[in-house]
């Protein structure tokens, strides 16, 4: 077939991870981005490609920089390179989709998608009582930033005491839990187990931060080192951002590529890309336990490709918490006893704030380079599953070439919201809920209830009895 000169090819991928436990060893985070652009022109194996980038482009994580691109373009020599910066909100499968596609459509030649975190880092500073400094920026602004039109809760939820991730992903699991007819100890049983297989795949990825694999029994239940955060996750099913991980990808055109005299068998190809960026809050959700951004975002980006779910070999599923893994699984039609990570998973191989998927892209880069021909799907999310976003890569290039669709209008078309409002009216049915607790001592349910009016509301109680009842027994469906 005859490649279209502008056709968007990843070429080098990079990751950098150190731990440091004096932590006036360890690299800052703009460091750390910079090492894993150095090792992204090294797997290309063109240093030059590097200072030839148009634009750097960065997700926002724990820092302060006011304009990350810019320091890492300047010490990787692409000093020229256009910077933007996309806060937190945004989907980090945008930045990637964004780079594909100004190179396609001729805009630029060169993109280096970089960003990491060195929380890892900052830990050890403040358990040591160690002073650290990160480069100052003063006045300087990127010259693009990608801003969420919305956040990610309602005001109601907030007021409620919803606001950590664990919660919200929790919330979901007792929906999916019920929707799937299993009892409290036989979900608890599945979803462990499904993170034992992701541990076992993080022992044999060489990036990952945690490399030892755990027993279902270790992370299903409690212990003092596996603290019970929000019923039913402990710790181990919660991602792990307490690390110092990067990564970066260089992307360019197939002519530049060929330029710089780049093997076409290091190539690896974006197939296409699609994303929902239509923003429902979690209570107000039709069905807890689903996700129409997922179905239809997942199924666009395999009829762009020409490819059913069933040809791809490779498959990574976002996975700060086990509720968005079933749910895409769902939503794709993937079995869930199918690997479903290259990584190992957040939990597991690292989850560095607002970076996880440019650290799956690259694994995965090295895995379809290990299995020439072969397709990978790497899924992301935003905020509370608010937003979704599908990429599928493969080292054998499409005969339409890269394709891209923002699915936000479609999906908004296929979504029917309830209305979130204050207080019950009458018995209402749970819809689903989380238990939090005081130490390790269940102190407090978090419940979406319906209402007979077809409107949302949320309840809270603070008794002690019904908060442990509610880890014993099923309450979803139950009328309150």
């Amino acid at each position: 077939m005859t490649l279209d000169s502008r056709t968007p090819v990843l070429v080098g991928a990079g990751v950098a991870s150190r731990r440091c436990d004096d932590p006036r060893e360890a690299l800052e985070s703009v460091a750390l981005m910079a090492e894993a652009a150095e090792r992204a022109g090294e797997d290309a194996g063109s240093r030059q490609l590097l200072a030839e980038a148009s634009s750097v482009r960065v997700p926002r994580g724990f820092w302060d920089y006011s304009d990350p691109g810019r320091l890492v373009a300047e010490r990787v020599g692409a000093s020229g390179a256009r910077t933007l910066l996309a806060e937190i909100g945004v989907l980090q499968q945008t930045l990637l989709s964004g780079a594909c596609r100004a190179i396609a459509e001729g805009r630029e030649r060169v993109a280096l998608v970089v960003g990491g975190d060195t929380r890892y880092r900052t830990q050890r500073a403040k358990a040591t009582g160690v002073e650290i400094d990160d480069t100052p920026q003063a006045g300087v602004a990127p010259d693009e930033v990608l801003r969420p039109a919305e956040g990610v809760w309602d005001d109601l939820e907030a007021a409620s005491g919803l606001m950590m991730p664990v919660q919200f992903f929790s919330l979901m699991e007792s929906a999916l839990r019920f929707d799937a007819g299993l009892s409290i100890d036989a979900h608890r049983d599945r979803v462990a187990a499904l993170w034992a297989r992701m541990s076992e795949v993080a022992a044999a990825n060489p990036h990952a931060w945690h490399r030892t694999p755990r027993a279902a029994s270790e992370i299903r239940d409690a212990s003092p080192s596996n603290r019970m955060m929000a019923f039913p996750y402990t710790r181990l099913h919660n991602s792990d951002w307490n690390v110092d991980q990067a990564a970066a990808l260089l992307l360019c055109s197939a002519e530049t590529a060929r330029s710089h005299g780049i093997p076409e068998e290091r190539w690896v190809y974006p197939l296409a890309a699609t994303e929902s960026n239509h923003m429902v809050p979690l209570s107000c959700r039709e069905q807890l336990y689903r996700s129409p951004g997922a179905a239809v975002a997942g199924r666009r980006v395999l009829e762009l490709a020409g490819r059913a779910i069933d040809e791809i070999a490779h498959v990574e599923l976002y996975s700060c918490f086990p509720a968005p893994v079933q749910i895409f699984a769902r939503e794709l039609g993937v079995d869930l006893e199918r690997p479903l990570t290259v990584t190992g998973g957040m939990a597991f191989a690292g989850g560095p704030l607002n970076n996880y998927v440019l650290q799956s892209t690259a694994r995965m880069v090295e895995v379809l380079r290990g299995d020439p021909g072969s397709r990978g799907l790497v899924s992301s999310l935003s905020g509370f599953n608010n937003k979704q976003g599908f990429a599928l890569w493969s080292t054998a290039p499409s005969l339409e070439g890269f394709g891209f669709e923002d699915c936000s209008h479609e999906v908004a078309a296929a979504t029917k919201p309830r209305e979130l409002v204050e207080g019950r009216d009458g018995p209402v049915r749970v819809a689903g809920y989380t238990v939090l607790y005081l130490e390790d001592r269940p102190a407090k349910v978090i419940a979406v209830c319906d209402r007979p009016d077809g409107r949302r509301c949320i309840l809270t109680s603070e008794d002690a009895n019904l908060a442990a009842e509610m880890t014993r027994d099923e309450w979803c469906g139950r009328e309150l």
